[in-house]
């Protein structure tokens, strides 16, 4: 996903909101995006460290970030440009449809959009899935193999571990 595409003007920044902004993902996501020039980070959430401003808990970050973390359900993560997914399975396939009806591109970082057979995905995960209708949608974030499917994709499965 280019984040030039993003963009409403060229000289606008791209607004990121981080789900799930404590655990290692998403602290290093927090590390490449206080770096990047095209990106204002709006939102960062964590329900157990909600309003815990992000550089006290990673003193790495300090001086890169002067928001606190944000419960998830009340952070502004429908006016995002991009909303990353850094939680566990189940997160991002719960919160997914609203983000995009509001516009935002996704980029999951758990397992939620990987698969794309929904009976194996449910067999291995052993839960049903919430929103089997953006499965098909989802492109597999493996640039090798869909580099121009992701650059216009609104919903990136990163692969994993």
């Amino acid at each position: 996903m280019e984040f030039r595409a993003c963009r409403v003007e060229e000289t606008d920044l791209i607004k990121v909101g981080v789900v799930g902004g404590t655990g290692y993902t998403g602290v290093e996501l927090l590390r490449l995006l206080a770096a990047h020039p095209d990106v204002e980070v709006a939102a960062i959430t964590s329900r157990a460290e909600a309003g815990v401003k992000v550089a006290d808990y990673f003193p790495s970050l300090r001086g890169r970030y002067d928001l606190a973390f944000s419960d998830p359900g009340a952070a502004p993560l429908k006016g995002c440009d991009c909303v990353f997914f850094a939680t566990p399975n189940g997160v991002a396939m719960s919160q997914a449809r609203a983000l995009l009806d509001s516009g935002a591109r996704i980029v999951d970082f758990s397992a939620d959009f990987r698969l794309k057979d929904r009976a194996v995905w449910e067999k291995w995960y052993k839960v049903t899935h919430a929103s089997p209708e953006l499965i098909n949608e989802a492109v597999y974030g493996l640039p090798e193999m869909n580099r121009e499917r992701i650059r216009k994709a609104r919903l990136v499965a990163n692969p994993g571990c």
